[in-house]
């Protein structure tokens, strides 16, 4: 049986691979169980200092769920759903909890649950003839994977209530006008940039990142008060860690700073 998610590694920059490609790597319980524990595994390994994820074939990064699979399990879909949603959530978390960048490579369509995935990560390339498609709603279902969450962070509610109701394709270079995608590139070389940037980024502080991500996240759920407050604990527990105390006397020396791995 082929392995539904597949890794492999880069140097520091691990790759995930949906593997379901006769499947347009749509999520089933097999795959979304094990996206969430190689996610786990991936956020603690020491040696990882990024994630690129993509799909496997070259025609989708992942298709949502799959319907068929839903709908032919005995224990109904809603049951299913509910199950598979539990593990695919696991997935998202880790994405969003991690220090470590993680950057979609969309190659293909990236609808329903693909969506929504491809939201959570930090980063997003997207091949030049790449498709986003939020997908939930055109089957009479309501959005998961966190993407309720990012996408009016990402475009404003306005834009996301009009993605939401109309479900209309979106284009790389709409996703990229809107703020949804962060680069386009060339379809045969999706993943070559998502690597290189991966690559780029594992010389930064991940403490640092790791806060920012927090903060930046935070920010639409906190008070300007409280949010300041949690800004001053990251900023004085950042210039206690070793790579602070790097970065400041690195910028002191006009050198470049040499961070932990």
């Amino acid at each position: 049986m082929t392995e539904s998610v597949k890794i492999t590694r880069d140097a520091e920059i691990a790759c995930v691979v949906l593997n379901r490609p006769p499947a347009f790597n749509a999520i089933d319980r097999d795959l979304v169980e094990g996206l969430a524990t190689q996610l786990i595994t991936l956020a603690a390994d020491p040696e990882v200092r990024g994630l690129v994820i993509s799909g496997a074939g070259g025609r989708a990064f992942c298709a949502g769920g799959d319907l068929k699979y839903f709908l032919a399990s005995p224990q109904g879909p809603a049951r299913t759903l509910h199950e598979v949603a539990g593990y695919f959530h696991l997935a998202i978390l880790e994405i969003r909890r991690m220090d470590k960048p993680v950057i979609a490579a969309i190659n293909g369509v990236a609808a329903g649950g693909g969506f929504s995935l491809a939201l959570a990560c930090d980063f997003r390339i997207m091949g030049e003839s790449a498709m986003l498609k939020q997908a939930y709603t055109s089957a009479g279902l309501s959005l998961d994977g966190g993407g309720s969450f990012t996408l009016p962070r990402l475009v404003g509610l306005a834009r996301a209530l009009e993605i939401v109701a109309f479900d209309r394709p979106i284009s790389a270079s709409q996703a990229y006008e809107w703020g949804l995608a962060t680069r386009i590139a060339p379809d045969a070389l999706v993943l070559e940039e998502a690597m290189s940037m991966a690559h780029e980024l594992a010389g930064i502080s991940l403490n640092s990142f790791g806060w920012a991500k927090r903060l930046l996240t935070d920010s639409f759920n906190s008070a300007f008060e409280a949010h300041l407050e949690r800004e001053r604990r990251g900023l004085a527990t950042c210039a206690a860690h070793a790579d602070g105390q790097e970065g400041m006397q690195a910028f002191v020396a006009k050198r470049r700073p040499v961070f932990m791995k």
